[in-house]
């Protein structure tokens, strides 16, 4: 099967594609979530998806207390299981994230495989979740994270894919880098907890699609009211219309979209933004601050 489903991966170059979002329900054992991991992404391949995604951190809970006693090296036991994972399924595999350790650092990592097993790329969460909400929640990943300072992205027979974590969609130049540089698809594996999730997960995304006019997935873990960060689930879809094309719930869920690029392409020609913006406005502007 992973022979000849790589090999028509491969073959040709396609105007639709299928992507896969796994909200996986996370425990404390590491071994347990990368089983289900196995299984629901396996799942996701017999509906038909080629491209899969996992959460943040998908691996441990999540927190800094969790991150050290849970950090691997890469590649090390969760990203070798990703390797034989998509190999197996012939996919492009998102996984996600894990908390790295490099050289005496902690970082947020995602990493990617190819349809081969073969690692494409890397991405450390560069802007890390340093907020406090009076009366509601305190949390500052520089206490035990370091962040990342490359922008990830990579290229499949159906498009360039830009990857970003969590807290780097709220950054609305991180994504107009992806978008200049090609990408048609954005996914952010994130862990929105129960303040910011219901005011700003799915609205960020629309944003980001709308304004760069390109696909947005938000994949995050399932709902676990008794862990100590509480996501609030809800990974979603995003057209470049800005229109929700799939959603889940709080519970473990797999959904998948189809990712139209001749779509993308009608929705670029009919308001064509990126041929009106006023760079030279822009700039000059820049220069000033």
């Amino acid at each position: 099967m992973q022979g000849a489903r790589a090999m028509a991966i491969m073959s040709s170059i396609s105007l639709e594609f299928r992507l896969a979002l796994v909200q996986l329900s996370v425990s404390p054992v590491k071994s347990d979530n990368l089983k289900r991991a196995h299984k629901l992404i396996k799942e996701a391949v017999q509906q038909g998806a080629q491209i899969v995604a996992l959460p943040e951190c998908f691996n441990s809970p999540y927190g800094n207390n969790f991150f050290p006693e849970y950090a691997e090296k890469i590649p090390g036991e969760s990203t070798q299981r990703l390797s034989e994972i998509a190999k197996e399924c012939g996919i492009y595999l998102i996984g996600g994230s894990i908390p790295e350790e490099d050289a005496g650092k902690l970082y947020n990592t995602c990493t990617v495989f190819g349809p081969d097993g073969t690692l494409l790329v890397k991405h450390r969460k560069i802007h890390l979740f340093n907020i406090d909400v009076p009366g509601k929640i305190r949390f500052q990943e520089s206490e035990t994270l370091s962040p990342g300072d490359n922008f990830t992205l990579f290229d499949t027979p159906y498009c360039k894919v830009g990857v970003a974590i969590c807290y780097d969609i709220r950054f609305a130049e991180l994504a107009q880098i992806y978008a200049k540089k090609g990408c048609q698809l954005l996914v952010y594996p994130g862990a929105f907890n129960m303040t910011t999730g219901p005011a700003h997960w799915e609205l960020l995304q629309r944003a980001r699609a709308l304004d760069n006019q390109v696909y947005v997935a938000g994949v995050s873990p399932a709902r676990d009211e008794s862990a100590s960060y509480v996501a609030w689930g809800h990974s979603t879809v995003v057209s470049p219309w800005g229109e929700v094309i799939a959603k889940a719930g709080a519970e473990e869920k797999i959904i998948s979209a189809d990712i139209d690029l001749e779509y993308l392409a009608e929705i670029r020609q009919n308001i064509p933004i990126n041929n009106q913006r006023r760079t030279d406005l822009y700039s000059v502007e820049e220069k000033k601050l």
